[in-house]
């Protein structure tokens, strides 16, 4: 099994390649692209660790769970990364970890609406496959994230630290028709 490609009227979210791994590497060494993913994120140094993160995207093996490259069908030029995976929890979180949707766009494609088209597009697909709800975990200064959020119609919750070992703020959306 591997990750679905999904259409909206403007992208394709397919999986990534290895014939991605330049894109990647261009989207994932800028600081002011991975800034707010977390204590983790560090801008990548050598194109080879956009292979092996490739690698790891390619072995999600999940029915609605993934990673998809954004990708503009207009004139098929990469626009960014979204994903729809279980969150970490932060050490001494209990539960089960809730499934996450997040997105990081090239800075030339922010401002334009991908983020919340390919995840709106995302989420009614996993919708659609049965997923109930899903989280999205911001850092507190990622104000452009947490407005795609608002426009994905998902609930503001205040601020956590249940995931990614620090504090951020937590939105909510039911899939489930009422």
């Amino acid at each position: 099994m591997t990750v679905r490609t999904i259409t909206s009227d403007r992208l394709v979210m397919r999986p990534w390649r290895a014939d991605d791994a330049d894109f990647l590497f261009d989207l994932e060494s800028r600081v002011e692209t991975v800034q707010y993913l977390g204590p983790q994120a560090k801008p990548m140094v050598d194109k080879s660790e956009a292979v092996e993160s490739i690698k790891r995207r390619q072995a999600i093996d999940h029915p609605i769970h993934g990673v998809w490259v954004i990708v503009d069908r207009a004139d098929s030029r990469r626009l960014g990364n979204l994903l729809l995976k279980p969150t970490p929890l932060s050490e001494g979180a209990e539960g089960r970890a809730p499934v996450e949707v997040g997105w990081h766009l090239h800075p030339d494609a922010q401002g334009a609406g991908f983020a919340t088209e390919a995840a709106a597009a995302v989420l009614a697909d996993a919708a659609a496959a049965g997923l109930a709800r899903v989280i999205a975990v911001t850092d507190p200064r990622n104000v452009s994230s947490q407005r795609v959020c608002l426009r994905l119609g998902m609930e503001p919750l205040g601020s956590t630290s249940d995931y990614y070992d620090e504090s951020n703020l937590l939105f909510a959306k039911s899939l489930l028709p009422y």
